[in-house]
């Protein structure tokens, strides 16, 4: 190829500089079907450029990323079988931070971050419609409805059942509110009702199935008297436990099933939890019926006959109504117990819950979510197996680790009771169906789905939590896990000080005010009334009034020295911590920038329109300039010629010239021409649509919307070829910011001699360092010689009482060692080849120059130190040659300069004899 040809083609460099913004495909215009599957046909691409290209991006890159980089592509296999890319790209689903190694690679950490970020938001999305779609403040209203109705109706003297102190209230509270409320068997204008419409709570809430009445006993003589009462009290009812449960029938024993006592399991009941302590779901029990008069007979039955005895320690009235105008389960347990304190404490438990959820439209949209959950459990199962599996048990020393594993079993825990609840409320709901007249027992169930929606609510609290676990890369993000991960230490001494002085005042005040104040009742009551004080919510009056002297003591005492001490120990301790964290992330930079990595990816896009604006006004002007001969008709030889000016390769000039010569003629005539010059306007119109879209969304700072050139391709053209690139291009800008510097142009040719200025910079450092090295290693080999020829000449100097044959022979043996060691050496040292020789070379190879110094006579080599008079001649032997003697005059020479062993060592590092050694 000519000198010209190729001062006005783009050069292998800058090529694949290009072709690299675009991942190693093909350049972002395939709309004209350059080449097949992005592959140019360029002479330049020759596997010797390549070779030196590579070479350069390995150099030039500091601390050896740059090789990193460019072997990255060579670990792909390209003939890998679609089972093999297809098992590749499905394991890349779970490729995480901790999967795989982003250390060394930014832009894969930014991406691997960005990609776990967006799947968990999605999974955290659908979890929270999940969640609301199950709860909602109908909910709410629900349960109030139903307390205002059963807990706050008053009987006739006055009094409700909140208000029930003894039984002689629960008796009234039974027969008044809890019928009315049961039974709504007439309308508010006193109509009877029809009987198809009997069994509605409010006209609008089915009862479902009838209330039922259960009391448990405790037997007599569950408790020891003392002995000077044995004689008076007869009967002791101890406080209830199952071990002191009475199990006797008793009563009249007629066919009222109330006077007979079933155990749990004939109920299929379940404990539960009261005020006072646990009671089992065992016991007395009365079903009601379905019908208001009869309920009646039944509560004035039991109330005639005393079925409340004073062994009686709780009764449970059980009864559970469905409102299908909202879906929802009333779940409602009054209940009254009877320390053996005596009189009457209430307590109560109104469960509203969506037992069958799916129904409406909603629901069933919900349904699909819960799909959708699943997966994504599947999904992180599959990824905490690959994690555990690659960090063992490492893997389990990470606290966001932890909360994986318990997001993902509390999930699947839900999973679990949804199906079982599912199932269960079916059965339920056929049988209450086909026995209307019976107790329906949705204690279970509710309770279940109770904790159900407390599991859930867990879980989305977790879910939520961990959305900092992939914003960690943000410092600011981690400052509260900086803080408490560094003051957990000095937390954990502070909370074992202050629990101690917490748990002496709460151990005090329950033992000092516990008979008389409530919020000292009981340890617990104590433990958190403490806790309430630290936030101010206290009642001094109360503890005055319990102990007028010791109330008001443990009160300045307990504020004093936990609220204004301990407190603000606690306070000092993070602020401290705090301060430090703050000062240390001042000093250090975010891991990455997410906004830095999404303005990279704008001006690569924006790059890439920039590189088809430039192609589609290349052919243009192509069009206009490549009638020579003013035919108007373009041949292949004139198009090929302009386009080749132009840095295009032949591949694509081909395929581009192809594509319209529909005749296959080999020339352009007008009609293909235009129908060219249509397509390329067209083309042109779409991008400039693509460039306002993006100037919406992002408008750089500089004003001008496509500040990147078309890279040059042009390694080894002067500054001609820069200048008539350059002409070829118009303004890409229409509004040029007040910030512009240089125009388009200009800024375009600057730039290519800078990537030019920095290849050959960058080749030139190389060969400088291996110089350096070189001569590193030279002058390191030197100084080793000289210290080996002074431990000769020290050796010689040792022996002075020897005789003159011995020395001869010693000296021979060392020198004789030396060469020796010498050529093995130089036998395995490298020598350089063709970009330039050692200074120590002289115009021979190294090998060659080593062997010829050995095989040189020793006289010419080493400085003889003469121990006698000048006349003396010591007589060396070479390994090689017959006996040889030294000259007279220079061992004279030698003899009257360096006499003595100082002398011979300043001959030898003045350097005379370093050319022979």
């Amino acid at each position: 190829m000519s000198g010209g040809a190729k001062n006005a083609r783009p050069s292998s460099a800058s090529s694949r500089e290009a072709w690299g913004d675009y991942g190693g495909h093909a350049r972002p215009d395939s709309q004209f079907d350059f080449g097949q599957e992005g592959i140019r046909n360029d002479p330049d691409l020759a596997p010797a450029a390549m070779e030196d290209d590579a070479a350069y991006i390995s150099n030039d890159k500091p601390n050896g990323k740059g090789s990193t980089v460019a072997t990255t592509g060579s670990k792909r296999n390209p003939n890998q079988s679609c089972f093999g890319k297809f098992g590749s790209g499905i394991r890349s689903l779970w490729a995480t931070r901790q999967t795989e190694d982003v250390t060394g690679d930014r832009e894969l950490h930014v991406k691997t971050t960005l990609r776990e970020l967006i799947i968990y938001l999605a999974f955290l999305i659908i979890l929270c419609i999940v969640t609301f779609g199950m709860t909602g403040t109908s909910m709410y209203y629900y349960t109030k409805v139903m307390s205002d109705l059963f807990l706050d109706s008053p009987w006739t003297s006055g009094g409700s059942f909140r208000t029930i102190t003894s039984v002689e209230d629960f008796w009234k509270f039974a027969k008044e509110p809890l019928l009315d409320g049961l039974y709504w068997e007439s309308w508010y204008n006193n109509q009877t009702v029809p009987d198809e419409q009997l069994g509605y709570i409010y006209y609008e809430n089915k009862l479902l199935g009838v209330p039922r009445i259960r009391q448990l006993q405790v037997h007599s003589n569950s408790c020891v008297v003392h002995a000077d009462f044995k004689d008076v009290i007869r009967e002791c009812y101890e406080s209830y436990s199952e071990s002191v449960e009475n199990k006797e029938a008793f009563g009249k024993k007629d066919n009222y099933t109330a006077w007979y006592y079933r155990s749990e399991d004939e109920l299929g009941g379940s404990s539960y939890m009261g005020q006072i302590t646990t009671y089992s779901g065992a016991g007395y029990v009365q079903d009601l019926k379905r019908y208001k008069n009869e309920s009646e007979e039944i509560i004035n039955y039991l109330f005639n006959e005393r079925w409340i005895r004073r062994g009686t320690r709780a009764l449970f009235i059980d009864f559970t109504v469905y409102n299908a105008n909202i879906n929802l389960f009333c779940v409602v347990q009054l209940t009254v117990e009877f320390p053996a304190t005596g009189g009457a404490i209430p307590h109560y438990q109104l469960r509203t819950v969506k037992l069958i959820r799916y129904v409406t439209v909603y629901d069933y949209f919900i349904m699909a979510c819960e799909f959708i959950i699943c997966l994504f459990i599947l999904y992180y199962m599959v990824e905490e197996a690959i994690e555990i599996k690659k960090h063992k048990c490492s893997y389990f020393k990470s606290v966001w680790n932890i909360l994986d594993i318990l997001v993902i079993v509390i999930v699947l825990l839900c999973v679990g009771f949804n199906v079982y609840r599912t199932i269960k409320v079916d059965e339920l709901l056929k049988d209450l169906l086909g026995k209307p007249d019976q107790y329906a027992d949705f204690v279970f169930l509710s309770f279940g789905q109770v904790q159900f929606d407390n599991a859930i609510a867990v879980a989305v609290f977790l879910a939520w939590i961990k959305i900092f676990k992939y914003i960690s890369f943000n410092k600011t993000m981690t400052q509260l896990s900086s803080t408490l991960g560094k003051c957990a230490k000095d937390l954990a001494g502070f909370a074992v000080m202050f629990f101690i002085i917490f748990l002496a005042f709460t151990q005090l005040g329950y033992l000092l005010f516990g008979t008389q104040v409530k919020d000292f009742s009981n340890f617990k009551q104590s433990f958190f009334t403490l806790f309430r004080i630290i936030l101010g919510d206290f009642n001094f009056d109360q503890l005055e009034a319990a102990n007028r002297v010791l109330g008001p003591i443990f009160f300045i005492l307990f504020v004093f020295f936990v609220f204004f001490v301990l407190i603000n120990m606690f306070l000092a301790i993070i602020n401290d911590t705090y301060s430090e964290v703050k000062g240390d992330m001042a000093n250090q930079k975010n891991e990455f920038e997410i906004t830095d990595y999404f303005k990279r990816g704008y001006d690569k896009m924006l790059s890439k329109l920039n590189f088809k604006h430039d192609k589609i006004v290349d052919i243009q002007k192509a069009l206009q300039t490549a009638d020579i001969n003013n035919d108007k008709q373009v041949d292949f030889d004139e198009w090929r010629q302009d386009l080749k000016t132009r840095g295009y390769a032949d591949g694509e000039i081909e395929a581009l010239f192809a594509k319209y010569d529909i005749d296959g003629d080999r020339v352009l005539d007008e009609d293909e021409q235009r129908k060219m010059l249509s397509d390329l306007n067209d083309q042109k119109a779409a991008l400039n649509k693509e460039y306002d879209d993006l100037d919406k969304m992002q408008r750089p700072e500089s004003g001008a919307r496509r500040s990147t050139s078309r890279v040059s391709f042009n390694d080894d053209s002067g500054e001609d070829s820069d200048d008539e690139d350059s002409h070829t291009k118009s303004s890409r800008s229409g509004k040029k910011g007040p910030a512009q510097g240089v125009q388009y142009e200009e800024f375009t040719v600057l730039s290519r001699r800078v990537d030019r200025m920095e290849h050959s910079i960058g080749s030139i450092v190389s060969k400088i360092d291996a110089v350096l090295v070189k001569l590193e290693a030279m002058e390191k080999a030197k100084l080793k010689r000289r210290e080996t020829m002074g431990k000769i000449l020290d050796s010689i100097t040792e022996s002075d009482g020897t005789s003159d044959e011995v020395k001869r022979e010693q000296m021979e043996r060392l020198v004789r060692e030396e060469l020796e060691r010498w050529d093995s050496e130089s036998s395995i040292t490298p020598q350089p080849s063709g970009r330039g020789a050692s200074p120590s070379s002289s115009g021979r190879g190294g090998g060659a120059r080593s062997r010829a110094g050995a095989n040189a006579p020793i006289s010419e080599k080493l400085p003889e130190k003469l121990v006698e008079a000048p006349e003396r001649l010591i007589e060396v032997r070479e390994p090689n040659e017959k006996s040889s003697v030294l000259e007279l005059s220079k061992v004279a020479s030698f003899s009257n300069m360096h006499s003595s062993e100082s002398g011979f060592k300043d001959i030898f590092d003045s350097g005379v004899f370093t050319s022979h050694c």
